[in-house]
């Protein structure tokens, strides 16, 4: 049988325990990864692989030994509860065996959960599963997750209690990262909050969530969109310091005004323009972004970009004789006063 798209999450969290197989295959490997990673758990439970309630087989072992399944199938361990045979990595030239295993499935048997990479809709090992009466077949798309999802797992990592401004975060940052890593920062976010029954914020998340550049040229390009002139030579002292090359200045400084002029150009607004960059914005630093399209508008971030593209063919032109973070500074200083303007 053959399980939507709507109905697949609900089933990969609360799996029928009395089914002989489930097929689930995909384009983008963590994504089936972290799905049978959920149907396992939700069948065997935490302690199932400790208690030899799941046996792992390799694609390329089944190959050379036709009768592991059917013998992981029938094999009974020495803990009760229900039992996983989980076939990893399968394709086409493996329905002819996984066929028979679940032809003769017989209740009490382990559940046969299969995993595979893109299959066409003329498979043979798709076609298995989705014409077998006691079998799933489930497609994981690259779709963003939806908000039920992205909910689902702020409950399972005990983030239940995010306000709304937080909870848009998070879809955002759900469209934007890859699932193992979105899955890695709700784990790091729970971490954070320990012990904190304060409902989760904007804030929280933009503590948590990876940065897109270092925190000092984040510091030294906000100083300069916001017109902080005097500032400017103590931060490049720092940076200086800290061993910033002046091109990772340039760059890091040209993909924020870049940024700001799309938010700025944006027709529906500067507000619909912050929300639509990627990687996303959050927290505090999304107003403040808002705040600097807003005062720069469009045509002055026109020349910010062009001043920052001239500074960069200069940086990397071979005739050039000026010191190279100089050279920055100077368009940094030259930034800031058109701010002021």
């Amino acid at each position: 049988m053959k399980l939507s798209p709507r109905d697949a999450p609900g089933y990969f969290a609360n799996p029928e325990p009395h089914r002989a197989g489930l097929l689930i295959h995909g384009a983008d490997a963590m994504r089936v990864a972290l799905r049978r990673q959920e149907v396992i758990s939700a069948l065997v439970g935490p302690e199932g692989e400790a208690e030899m309630r799941l046996s792992r087989i390799p694609a390329a072992d089944l190959r050379k030994d036709p009768a592991m399944l059917s013998d992981a199938v029938r094999s009974q361990g020495f803990f009760p509860g229900r039992r996983v045979a989980f076939v990893d990595g399968a394709g086409d030239g493996l329905a002819e065996q996984i066929g028979a295993v679940l032809e003769d499935w017989r209740e009490g048997d382990a559940q046969v959960i299969v995993t595979a990479g893109a299959l066409r809709a003329g498979s043979r090992l798709r076609k298995l599963f989705e014409a077998h009466p006691n079998a799933y077949a489930a497609a994981i798309y690259d779709d963003p997750p939806s908000r039920s999802e992205v909910e689902a797992a702020l409950e399972a990592a005990g983030l239940g209690n995010a306000g709304s401004d937080a909870k848009a975060d998070l879809m955002a940052l759900a469209r934007a990262l890859d699932p193992g890593h979105f899955r890695q920062t709700l784990e790091k976010i729970s971490l954070y909050k320990l012990d904190d029954s304060t409902p989760l914020a904007a804030t929280d998340i933009a503590a948590c969530a990876p940065a897109a550049t270092e925190a000092a040229v984040d510091d030294m390009v906000d100083i300069v969109a916001e017109a902080r002139t005097a500032e400017i030579g103590p931060m490049m002292a720092r940076l200086r310091a800290q061993g910033v090359a002046p091109v990772t200045l340039c760059i890091g400084a040209a993909r924020h005004f870049k940024a700001l002029y799309v938010a700025a150009a944006d027709p529906g607004g500067v507000a619909r323009g912050i929300a639509a960059l990627r990687p996303p914005v959050y927290g505090p630093k999304r107003d403040r972004m808002q705040r600097q399209a807003q005062h720069w508008g469009a045509a002055r971030l026109e020349q910010a970009l062009s001043m920052m593209t001239e500074t960069d063919l200069a940086l990397r032109s071979a005739g050039q004789s000026a010191p190279a973070m100089a050279l920055v500074e100077r368009t940094l200083i030259r930034l800031a006063m058109l701010a002021a303007r």
